[in-house]
């Protein structure tokens, strides 16, 4: 009877340690995809997948400022007026003050930038916002409350990281 427990137990153990490899290589196919698809990006437009994916919302917001545009992307504002800043000094974004409150600032895309939005291969958002965003509400609570309890087991959590592009990681 211990015998049988026993080959029971390790049958499971097995079991359990291709479940978590088989997840481990999905998070490899979307991490990798969605570096993949950045790379496609630069190769065709010149600018990172999160530079493209911030001027596709200022290219749908003119005048939009950063705090609303780090909004957008779920990413922290500082990582956002770097990004912002990066696409001003090539010359792809504008800045403007506004004319009511001088504190506002507005975002405009330059024609430059309108011609690397045009090489854009697939959604300027990436490949992984553009598939969370196809999902049904009750998937995504789901998926939410599992990766949760995954994070909650990691030994080291990088907390910082949740606040940048997952294409600049």
């Amino acid at each position: 009877m211990a015998r049988q427990e026993s080959r029971e137990t390790k049958r499971q153990g097995t079991r359990r340690q291709r479940n978590a490899l088989e997840v481990l290589k999905q998070f490899r196919l979307i991490y990798g995809s969605v570096r993949q698809h950045s790379r496609r990006i630069e190769a065709a437009c010149g600018v990172s997948g999160s530079q493209l994916w911030l001027m596709q919302e200022i290219e749908s917001t003119p005048g939009i400022g950063v705090s609303e545009l780090a909004r957008r992307l779920s990413i922290h504002q500082t990582t956002c007026s770097q990004l912002v800043e990066k696409l001003v000094s090539r010359r792809y974004v504008r800045k403007s003050r506004s004319t009511q409150d001088q504190r506002r600032v507005g975002l405009t895309l330059t024609t430059g930038a309108a011609d690397a939005l045009k090489q854009a291969p697939g959604p300027a958002e990436g490949v992984l916002p553009e598939a969370l965003a196809e999902l049904p509400d009750a998937i995504l609570h789901s998926l939410s409350s599992q990766l949760r309890k995954v994070i909650a087991k990691l030994r080291l959590r990088d907390e910082k990281s949740a606040g940048r592009p997952l294409a600049d990681l």
